[in-house]
């Protein structure tokens, strides 16, 4: 508007020049006013005028706008599998994260991350990763960040009341402060975000198959930034075997890619999430779904837990204070079978 407003103002000063010139002349000679009016500046759009403004809006325009033909499985399949209280589970009040205590909501939606910076490390897949911060996913959503900011401040409260510990066992009784819809509308724009930046993880995202695809993004929205921890992983998965390679039918291939998780801890301590996820990069999956997933939890035990450890140490501690102290207390018996012995 500013450009425009000065092309404007120069045009109109030039043809004041022209007609000033024309009253001091008898006999003016034909004059062509376009060659003395500048030429138009181009019009640009505000967002790309205010690069700023631009950077925030990009991320979230990316997700709004994205095709469901754009992977070879369903979305909505992929947002029941993160509402399933096997795995994230469906809380409609803000609650505590296990390890961190941060506020999630619905489907583990995280209330108050910052936008952030993830570059891509590999020169090879062009693209990059979406981290808006969660007032954005919020917006995008189509939900008032008034309420966003209300949320906090009540978790907040709560939070110093309860501490996390007691705050968990509090989530089955916890007021909802969304309702159904709109925990779906967060589900899916983060869901949207992790199909994003699984791309941006694998290379070859494309050429997966649809399990594998949804595996892969169910691994990021899950772990999110996290998952650059599996390095063995990532590497595995953007090795394509050279030309000619048909990467997404490699059963050897997936075979080590999935044991790469099942030896981490993640696979250990969330072992019914893991099953189904590592399952779903097995190559034969759509054919033979359930088979997949028994092969995987043959293998994947659950941690060990040493619950009866304090307790065997104590047992042990008060036997070898027994066994101690009996050599020093001979009964009569054993002091007349010993008698009766010296006397032999």
């Amino acid at each position: 508007m500013t450009a425009l407003l000065r092309y404007l103002s120069t045009a109109v000063l030039a043809c004041g020049s022209l007609l000033s010139a024309a009253g001091q002349s008898s006999a003016p000679a034909p004059v062509d006013l376009r060659q003395l009016i500048p030429p138009m500046p181009p019009i640009v759009p505000e967002s790309s005028a205010n690069p700023e403004a631009s950077a925030v809006l990009s991320p979230v325009r990316q997700l709004l706008d994205f095709p469901a033909s754009k992977v070879k499985f369903s979305l909505a399949d992929l947002m029941d599998l993160l509402r399933d209280r096997r795995h994230e589970g469906w809380v409609l009040g803000a609650y505590p994260d296990p390890k961190t205590g941060r506020p999630l909501i619905g489907a583990g939606f995280s209330l108050d991350l910052p936008e952030r910076e993830h570059p891509q490390p590999d020169p090879l897949n062009p693209h990059q990763f979406v981290e808006p911060s969660s007032a954005q996913l919020w917006q995008a959503a189509g939900l008032n960040p008034d309420r966003l900011r209300q949320i906090l401040d009540r978790y907040d409260e709560n939070l110093a009341v309860w501490k996390k510990r007691r705050f968990r066992r509090r989530i089955p009784a916890l007021p909802p402060e969304i309702t159904d819809q709109e925990a779906t509308s967060l589900l899916r724009v983060s869901a949207i975000q992790a199909i994003e930046n699984a791309r941006a993880y694998c290379r070859n995202f494309d050429d997966l198959t649809g399990p594998q695809q949804m595996a892969l993004s169910q691994l990021v929205y899950q772990m999110g930034i996290n998952l650059e921890q599996f390095g063995h992983f990532l590497d595995l998965i953007n090795n394509d075997g050279g030309p000619g390679t048909a990467i997404a039918s490699n059963g050897e291939h997936w075979k080590t890619v999935q044991y790469s998780l099942i030896r981490s801890q993640w696979a250990r301590l969330y072992r019914a999430r893991a099953v189904s996820v590592i399952a779903m990069l097995d190559p034969r999956y759509e054919d033979e779904p359930t088979v997949a997933e028994h092969r995987v939890a043959a293998i994947l035990h659950p941690p060990v837990r040493h619950r009866h450890r304090r307790h065997r140490a104590v047992l042990r501690t008060a036997s070898w204070h027994r066994h101690s102290v009996r050599p020093h207390r001979r009964s009569s018996r054993s002091r007349a079978r010993g008698t009766a012995g010296r006397r032999v």
